[in-house]
């Protein structure tokens, strides 16, 4: 028995807790208006306990379901239980309630049963547009938050009684393709809806007690096999140091530098070193430094552990006010939610090779290789293009790495070229490999993506936001750096340009962009012959 509950309840309902959260992100890809979500699925979905620990999560994207396990709680400082209503659906995105940045919208719906709350379903989506100064709302050149977009502070968009029609068209005026950007709130909000449908089947089954007593099991074997697993790490103190290409702003590489202390069944992660907040827009949250840790860790030492708040508790992150980590709240930082988040993993993996070196893998395409078009159809209708791009993977200990994957804190797919030129008037030319882009070694890293696309309109916008074009991934035990990340344009007149890591710039017709993304670092010293 755990808690006062047997084992096979226990999994029973672990397990249809876990396809709970799973199933609100597939009915977010069915109903949602845009291809960032239907096609490249850049969202998330989770479920908490009624003080907004995290019981449940999709297979999703581990920047957004880390960040989620604060959302609910920083939403209950700001809007008490005691406002809350069956039927109530609440939206946000600001950064400093539990957030990463403005695109990230969370839908949060309390769910009632026997006249209390029991639980929270969480919706994020990545909205295509959230208004600002350029279309996709990447503003390259943003000195603060403002300029980035609108700011939602909770506000509840549904009731029992349907939507609140003013709050949304409010909101709707201030987003670019507000018909698209509709749909894709209905979709967030029919997947809590079905969440607490099933939740309350569940409840139904089983008993609020039973399911209610389940969940502190969860949250106390979590706790339990996570202090267990950094028993087996050797005790001491590991620094670690990665570094963003530059400040958002054209300055010298910023750096994220990490002590990690770790004490038995504890572990401590200090990140008081890393630069001070930059002046352009890759600062980034510290919910989203403790998510980066809590995806490293588990994936070093606790895979199998059920992501819930209670195997968080046995690890501590700090960060200082003031730093890229822990920036002002007038600061800038659409970039930072998935770029600062991967210099942060790689600088604690780069921090744990001392104690892990056979588990840890060379440098690998920790970037979005973000590309986001925007301008309107001929037809008048306005498209936003939002796509990342991967690349070739740090080899390991025992292979080679892949070739164009996402590692890490991202997990969305690619749009497929099929999509692009029926949704877009864009054409894509080329996608192949970009072979020989991988790190040497007696591993070598794995290639990396060519993708060629040309703009089929008269005028249409650009925002670049990606990193590993100065500093590329890195081998480790002696292994070589990847090839970093290069992105040409090349106008209609012929003429050529490389485009920086965070740029805005305009594209007419007959323009190319030519997408060259990194290449993996390699593992261990060539052999003589390679």
């Amino acid at each position: 028995m755990s808690g006062g509950i047997d084992p096979v309840t226990l999994e029973v309902i672990r397990n249809a807790l876990t396809a709970i959260a799973e199933e609100m992100s597939l009915v977010v890809m069915r109903a949602a208006r845009s291809p960032l979500l239907r096609e490249a699925g850049d969202l998330s979905s989770a479920l908490t306990d009624s003080d907004g620990a995290l019981i449940a999560q999709g297979r999703d994207i581990p920047m957004h379901l880390g960040v989620m396990s604060f959302t609910v709680g920083e939403f209950l400082k700001r809007v008490p239980k005691e406002r809350l209503c069956p039927g109530d659906v609440w939206f946000l995105n600001l950064p400093e309630i539990g957030g990463n940045h403005l695109p990230d919208v969370k839908a949060i719906r309390p769910v009632f049963a026997d006249g209390a709350i029991r639980a929270f379903a969480v919706s994020l989506a990545h909205w295509a547009d959230i208004g600002g100064a350029v279309p996709g709302s990447y503003v390259a050149d943003a000195t603060d938050a403002w300029q980035e977009g609108l700011r939602i502070a909770p506000v509840r968009l549904f009731t029992a009684d349907g939507p609140d029609r003013e709050r949304l068209d409010l909101i709707l005026a201030n987003v670019r393709g507000a018909e698209e950007r509709e749909g894709d709130i209905l979709a967030q909000m029919a997947a809590t809806r079905a969440a607490e449908a099933a939740l309350q089947s569940l409840f139904g089954a089983h008993g609020v007690a039973m399911v209610e007593a389940a969940i502190a099991a969860i949250h106390n074997r979590a706790e339990a096999q996570m202090r267990d697993a950094l028993r087996s790490l050797p005790d001491g103190v590991y620094r670690g140091e990665d570094r963003l290409d530059d400040d958002g702003a054209g300055g010298p590489p910023l750096p994220i530098r990490v002590t990690v202390t770790l004490d038995g069944d504890r572990a401590s992660f200090d990140f008081s070193e890393s630069g001070d907040a930059a002046r352009g827009p890759v600062n980034t949250t510290p919910f989203i430094a403790a998510a980066s840790v809590f995806y490293v860790v588990k994936a070093l030492v606790g895979p199998e552990i059920q992501p819930s708040g209670g195997c968080y508790r046995p690890l501590e992150i700090r960060t200082r006010p003031g730093s890229v980590l822990a920036p002002p709240p007038d600061k800038p930082l659409v970039g930072g939610n998935h770029e600062t988040s991967q210099r942060v993993a790689d600088a604690v993996f780069r921090a744990l090779e001392a104690a892990l070196p056979e588990a840890v893998s060379a440098g690998g395409p920790t970037t979005s290789g973000l590309l986001l078009f925007g301008g309107r159809r001929e037809d008048g209708i306005w498209t936003t293009l939002y796509e990342t791009h991967g690349g070739g993977e740090g080899a390991r200990v025992d292979r080679d790495g892949a070739p164009v994957i996402r590692v890490h804190m991202s997990n969305v797919m690619n749009t497929p070229a099929e999509v692009i030129e029926a949704e877009y008037p864009i054409r894509v030319e080329r996608q192949a490999l970009r072979r020989g882009s991988g790190g040497a070694g007696r591993f070598r890293g794995g290639d990396g993506l060519l993708r060629e696309y040309c703009v089929r309109v008269d005028d249409m916008s650009l925002t670049s936001m990606f990193e590993r074009r100065i500093v590329p991934p890195y081998g480790i035990q002696g292994g070589g750096d990847g090839a970093p990340f290069r992105v040409t344009i090349v106008r209609a007149d012929g003429s050529t340009a490389d485009l920086p890591g965070k740029a805005n710039i305009r594209l007419g017709r007959g323009d190319r962009v030519i997408v060259e993304s990194c290449g993996g670092g390699g593992y261990g010293l060539p052999d003589a012959a390679d």
